[in-house]
């Protein structure tokens, strides 16, 4: 199983039997700058209606869409219902996490995760050996928090998402803060990892992808 990071929240995740899917496709805009997302895909995940998570049209090949509990080509997708803020989503709606079993590897993108999560949510998510993961605050949690929701859910894997760029203008941080300190940090010399079952780090690994476009 590879997994590409294209860019913000936008990943590209290729099963060993050429499955693919996308999650939070963006749009490109002045603020965000990163290239225009233009990969084929079977299955694309929307963690909530935003336009730098939701642009279906960007997407080639005909793709499920993907906003709920499903099951698409074999892979069951379960949607676990969060909020985009620390209000219950008073303040930017909702959110969904995303939890995936590809080639025998539990997946979760956190999309615009906004809070820590409750036993419940824990519960329902399950086990995570890759955690996709936003660090910026703001319009998400920040790296303070997402250390708290790293440790809730206790991945092998985690990729940092959704952090300043010099491709993005959104009034977020980068990726810095959240890396600070830490000693399991890898810095990948590319933009996509390959991952196989059984042979997974045993102790957490943060993992910096370089992004795509």
């Amino acid at each position: 199983m590879k997994i590409k990071y294209l860019a913000h929240a936008a990943f590209l995740i290729t099963s060993d039997a050429g499955t693919r899917i996308v999650t939070d496709p963006y749009e490109t805009s002045d603020a965000l700058k990163h290239g225009v997302i233009k990969e084929t895909a079977d299955i694309l995940t929307v963690s909530h209606e935003h336009g730098d998570h939701n642009n279906i049209a960007a997407v080639q090949g005909n793709p499920k869409v993907v906003r709920g509990t499903s099951e698409v080509k074999g892979i069951k997708i379960k949607a676990v219902p969060a909020a985009h803020d620390n209000k219950g989503g008073s303040q930017r709606g909702k959110n969904t996490v995303f939890c995936f079993e590809v080639d025998g590897i539990n997946i979760c993108h956190a999309g615009d995760l906004g809070h820590v999560l409750t036993a419940e949510q824990v519960k329902a998510i399950g086990k995570v050996d890759v955690l996709m993961i936003p660090v910026g605050g703001f319009f998400t949690i920040d790296a303070k928090t997402a250390a708290k929701v790293c440790d809730q859910l206790k991945p092998k894997v985690i990729i940092p998402m959704h952090y300043k760029t010099d491709k993005i203008n959104f009034p977020i941080a980068s990726a810095d803060e959240f890396l600070k300190g830490k000693s399991n940090v890898t810095r990948v010399n590319g933009s996509e990892i390959e991952l196989k079952a059984g042979k997974l780090p045993t102790s957490a690994q943060i993992m910096v992808l370089k992004q795509a476009l």
